[in-house]
């Protein structure tokens, strides 16, 4: 890939190119060359005064260099809308969610609509976003991440009139795009059956702040538990950690002292699989014989670490959620549609794989 930029935004200015075709920036590439993360960028272009001086200053610098130019308000003005779509998450920090809104924004960038990202962190931020006026719920459609969020309001009805998605969930009352934790935990739990040896499981939190509760994570283990009791077998201990990487490394550390070898040990995101690689590692145990982990996720690092994982379309389901709410936002107003996705496992080094 070459990159060139120009200090105008003329019409001689000149983005990042593959393979000599012009490649409209995104706001993953704004944030990459300010070195912020995108719901910084996000608060910047929706004139957030929380960002500092200095910060802002290099948002707006990456802006113009990379000529990157969302203009809802000219559309605004010739056709009634906003040309914007917002996108409630839990978090922006981690590497799903950031393959989550590259799916989400190629789509929806192509039918030339922007994303505004509102992170809800904490307790304070989601009871901000749950109140009528707020920006979240002035845009053409609203995409929820992992939660939601219309089972916190009375009747269970959001705030707006606004089209609404689910991704990376499963409700019947709003169209949504998911993958099947529930298959992905069986399939680990085969895997596991197979290879032998005393079994561990190491779960993510479900609960966020302690106000709601995602089922992607109790599906896994769910599915997996399921699987182990058809097949006869239990686990040995079960351990839970937030997310976290010293606290991941913690619990891996304290799952590791309790275990007898041989172990395989399923962990149901691959943050946590890579922390019990990295304590199996400091310890000298012999991934992939006495000792073998299963994740969950494959994310990009997982092939270079040798981790067996469960593969999950994370762009392929931001894609679909993507054109879902592009429908209804379009005028369809028919019953809820749910878009079902397969993950499917990888087996590699730390399984034995060769």
């Amino acid at each position: 890939m070459r990159k060139s930029s120009t200090a105008g935004p003329g019409r001689g200015a000149v983005t990042e190119q593959t393979a000599g075709a012009a490649r409209k920036p995104t706001i993953q590439d704004v944030a990459r060359r300010a070195g912020v993360g995108v719901g910084t960028v996000s608060r910047v272009l929706n004139n957030h005064d929380a960002v500092r001086g200095t910060t802002r200053e290099n948002v707006l610098k990456a802006i113009a260099d990379l000529n990157y130019t969302p203009n809802p308000h000219a559309r605004r003005i010739a056709g009634g809308r906003s040309y914007t779509v917002s996108v409630m998450l839990p978090l922006v920090s981690t590497e799903f969610y950031l393959r989550l809104l590259n799916g989400l924004e190629s789509a929806f960038q192509e039918a030339r609509y922007d994303l505004a990202i509102f992170p809800l962190f904490d307790r304070a931020r989601l009871e901000r976003y749950l109140s009528s006026h707020t920006l979240a719920y002035q845009a053409d459609g609203l995409v929820m991440a992992s939660y939601n969020l219309a089972s916190l309001f009375p009747q269970g009805r959001l705030p707006t009139h606004q089209p609404a998605v689910l991704v990376d969930g499963h409700d019947e009352s709003v169209d949504c795009a998911y993958v099947d934790n529930e298959l992905g935990g069986a399939l680990a739990a085969r895997l596991a059956v197979k290879l032998g040896g005393e079994l561990r499981g190491l779960w993510l939190e479900t609960e966020f702040d302690h106000v709601f509760e995602t089922l992607v994570l109790s599906d896994r283990r769910k599915g997996f538990t399921s699987a182990l009791a058809e097949a006869g077998r239990t686990l040995a201990g079960e351990y839970t950690c937030s997310l976290n990487a010293q606290a991941a490394r913690a619990v891996a550390a304290q799952l590791l002292d309790e275990a007898t070898l041989p172990c395989t040990v399923f962990a149901s995101a691959d943050l946590l699989a890579g922390a019990v690689l990295d304590e199996a590692a400091a310890r000298g145990l012999r991934v992939g014989e006495e000792l073998k982990v299963i994740g969950f996720d494959d994310q990009p690092w997982a092939a270079a670490r040798g981790l067996t994982t469960l593969h999950q379309p994370v762009e392929a389901m931001g894609r679909a959620a993507a054109d879902l709410l592009l429908t209804r936002m379009s005028g369809y107003d028919s019953a809820p549609r749910a878009r079902r996705f397969e993950p499917h496992l990888v087996e590699r080094a730390s399984t034995g794989h060769r």
